[in-house]
C-alpha cells in the first residue's frame, strides 16, 4: 500500500488535516501523520491517529520502537510527503536544513526520490513576503512541489492569498504525483 505521510505545521488551517487524513484513507492511501508542537493546539493528535489509524508522532525525541529511529523509518516508508497546512515558520526551517521537530527531521531524512509537496497557509503579508517566496524557491529547487493558496478572507481577517488550498485540490495533486508514470 502506498504512504503518505501527512505533515501538519501550526497554522489555523490544521484543523483541516481531519478531512485530508480521512480523503486519504478512502483513497486507499496508508497515513502516517506528524505534527509539530504548534498544530496540536490547534488539532489534537487523537483525533488524527483515528482517522489514519496510527500513532501520530509528535516528539523527535520519542522512539516507540528502541529498534527504530522514528523519523528515519517513517521517512524511508513515504511514497509522497504532504506538509499541509505549511506555515512560514516550517517552511523557513526546511528550506535551511533545520530539523529540530518530528516533521523537519522527517522531512530532511527523506531519500531523494521520494514526492515531496507543501500547501502553504499563512497571512496574505507572510505568505508574499520575499523571504517567504525564496525558502519556497530553494524547496522547488529540491524537488519540492507547491500547492498554491487560495485567495480568501483569512482568520486575522484580512482578505488576500494565504488560505490553504481546498481539500480536493489537495488530494487531487496527491492522486497525480503518485500515479504519475515515469519514462
Amino acid at each position: 500500500m502506498t504512504q503518505i505521510t501527512l505533515a501538519v505545521s501550526g497554522s489555523i488551517s490544521a484543523y483541516k488535516a481531519a478531512d485530508i487524513t480521512s480523503r486519504l484513507k478512502k483513497e486507499n492511501f496508508d497515513v502516517a501523520v506528524l505534527m509539530t508542537q504548534a498544530a496540536t493546539e490547534f488539532i489534537t493528535p487523537l483525533t488524527l491517529q483515528v482517522l489514519s489509524q496510527r500513532l501520530v508522532a509528535l516528539d523527535i525525541m520519542q522512539e516507540p520502537d528502541p529498534s527504530k529511529v522514528n523519523h528515519i523509518t517513517i521517512a524511508k516508508e513515504t511514497d509522497l510527503f504532504l506538509l499541509a497546512p505549511a506555515t512560514a515558520n516550517t517552511i523557513a526551517k526546511l528550506a535551511n536544513g533545520l530539523a529540530d521537530n518530528m516533521v523537519t527531521a522527517a522531512a530532511l531524512a527523506l531519500p531523494t526520490h521520494t514526492k515531496k509537496v507543501l500547501a502553504p497557509a499563512m497571512n496574505t503579508q507572510m505568505y508574499e513576503n520575499p523571504i517567504t517566496q525564496q525558502n519556497i524557491d530553494r524547496l522547488k529547487l529540491t524537488g519540492w512541489k507547491t500547492i498554491e493558496p487560495r485567495e480568501a478572507i483569512l482568520a486575522c481577517g484580512d482578505q488576500g492569498k494565504g488560505a490553504l488550498a481546498e481539500i480536493d485540490t489537495i488530494i487531487d495533486t496527491v492522486k497525480e504525483l503518485i500515479y504519475e508514470k515515469t519514462i
